[in-house]
């Protein structure tokens, strides 16, 4: 081999080694970003604490006919109230036409894993849609007009089926996500 030919040879491979370490080097750059792009996006998701507490398994069967408990998911508070035959005869028979915000009381309930709704138990937020106060009901001893829920701070009331009857608030109080687990338990959800 002359002189010339080994020297080609040995520039042939300086050029292979120095191509294959500016490859590993930009991977191995590429990686890194790649770590830190994603470490720096996942801050941003809430912590594992914050979303335990966005969800809350419920015993329906703990709750008094004719009474409702009073949750708090995420800080938010949930009404869940165990209806008599005649509060949800009362939810049933409104003529939907003449309400605020018109819905059924058969949309405000979520189906059970059979498929039926269980008409007794109703779930709504605890907010009023006005301004956010949290209003009493048949656990505080007054339930309004229409014997649901009646927001002292305001004057708004609400029937057995969370629906706005009177006063300021322009809505219903919102029925969450919300999923039976078993006959007795259902998971609500933010």
């Amino acid at each position: 081999m002359t002189d010339q030919t080994a020297h080609s040879h040995d520039d042939a491979v300086d050029e292979d080694r120095r191509n294959f370490i500016h490859i590993a080097t930009g991977a191995v750059a590429f990686g890194g970003v790649a770590c830190f792009a994603i470490a720096a996006v996942d801050q941003w998701n809430p912590a594992a604490d914050t979303r335990a507490a966005s969800a809350l398994d419920v015993d329906i069967s703990k709750v008094p006919l004719g009474s409702e408990i009073r949750v708090l998911i995420g800080g938010k508070p949930f009404f869940i109230r165990h209806r008599t035959p005649a509060e949800i005869t009362a939810a049933e028979n409104v003529n939907v036409a003449t309400l605020r915000d018109p819905e059924t009381d058969d949309e405000r309930l979520r189906p059970m894993q059979d498929g039926k709704l269980n008409r007794a138990i109703l779930i709504t937020s605890g907010a009023c849609t006005h301004l956010g106060c949290v209003p009493v009901g048949p656990a505080q001893g007054n339930v309004g007009e229409y014997g649901g829920w009646y927001c002292p701070c305001h004057g708004s009331q609400y029937d057995t089926s969370g629906r706005i009857r009177k006063g300021p608030a322009p809505t219903n109080l919102p029925v969450p996500n919300y999923t039976y687990v078993s006959a007795t338990v259902v998971n609500i959800s933010l």
